[in-house]
């Protein structure tokens, strides 16, 4: 679902310069579950507007306002007014891991490579 500022007045976020804006929602998010704060493609591929902690969580026991951290990676100021549709909200499931430490780990082709190792 796309998730809108709740302004009383414009906010203006200069370039690199980063907010917190209201949405005027609450929502209680049944235990088992969490929502994920993602920016709008159309918003950051025109703007350069993006959210900062991307994907941003929501906690099932959380009982406040969201908020949506906002970063302005354009060159232009950008005015967000009220109404505007600033984000997106994603539900999805959580699943708590059981770690335990381990004296080796099994092989993969993949090994230790991290960043660009797969060849993709």
């Amino acid at each position: 679902m796309d998730l809108r500022a709740h302004l009383a007045e414009p906010l203006t976020i200069p370039p690199l310069g980063r907010v917190v804006v209201p949405t005027g929602l609450a929502l209680e998010i049944p235990a088992g579950y969490e929502a994920q704060v993602r920016p709008r493609s159309g918003l950051a591929a025109a703007s350069g507007l993006t959210v900062l902690n991307s994907p941003g969580t929501i906690d099932s026991d959380y009982r406040g306002e969201l908020k949506v951290i906002l970063v302005n990676l354009g060159s232009a100021p950008y005015s967000v007014k009220n109404g505007d549709r600033i984000a997106q909200l994603v539900f999805a499931p959580v699943f708590r891991a059981a770690l335990e430490a381990a004296e080796e780990l099994s092989e993969t082709l993949r090994a230790g490579g991290g960043f660009g190792s797969t060849g993709s």
